[in-house]
């Protein structure tokens, strides 16, 4: 597969054949992570990755349990309440490899004025996204389906609490990885509506 048909064909999946991952492949789709550009070459990026189902379970209970305290609040009705925390623990729990992509600014510059820390702040996170990218058309070069999760954003204290993650680390997705169990086709917005060539020549 060629790195055209790859950015092309991958989906993000949510169900998965119930069978383990080799550790050689996840090792293989967190190295090339590791290769993404990143501001300074700092990579900012940590991976905590996750194959017990015990630990697991543990996740996603405490997960859910914040989801529905924000749901509640919301005024949301109960049986959407239900429906949302038992989709997101099925998700969870159900993949054969969940791995939790976090920052840290340990190593990044510093700064005294709120200007260049935010933008310091911005390109951490921009970093670890693009090790994530790398990380997903990895996994399905090599065959697997993986998906993307922004849930550990509302919850980072609680999963760095759960999975005892270092302080510095700050949960930004959780990715699920394993073997598809489903097909996906999706379609994008034409590139003339995304896209604006400022210099624009005579060739239209």
């Amino acid at each position: 597969m060629d790195i055209f048909e790859t950015i092309h064909t991958r989906r993000s999946i949510r169900r998965y054949l119930d069978k383990p991952v080799p550790r050689e492949l996840i090792e293989k789709i967190l190295d090339a992570a590791r290769w993404a550009p990143s501001a300074h070459n700092r990579q900012p990026w940590r991976f905590a990755v996750i194959e017990r189902v015990e630990t697991k379970h543990a996740l996603a209970a405490a997960m859910g349990e914040k989801l529905r305290a924000d749901l509640e609040r919301d005024g949301a009705a109960r049986e959407l309440i239900e429906q949302d925390t038992m989709r997101s623990y099925q998700r969870i729990t159900s993949a054969p490899v969940v791995i939790i992509a976090c920052m840290t600014t340990r190593d990044m510059d510093v700064y005294h004025d709120t200007r260049r820390k935010k933008a310091e702040f911005v390109m951490t996170i921009q970093s670890v996204a693009m090790a994530i990218q790398n990380l997903l058309l990895a996994a399905h070069a090599l065959g697997l389906g993986a998906c993307w999760m922004c849930a550990p954003l509302f919850v980072a204290d609680t999963v760095r609490e759960v999975l005892k993650l270092d302080a510095d680390w700050e949960p930004q997705a959780l990715l699920t990885l394993g073997y598809a169990a489903e097909a996906r086709t999706k379609e994008r917005v034409a590139l003339d509506l995304r896209v604006k060539f400022l210099d624009a020549d005579e060739r239209g």
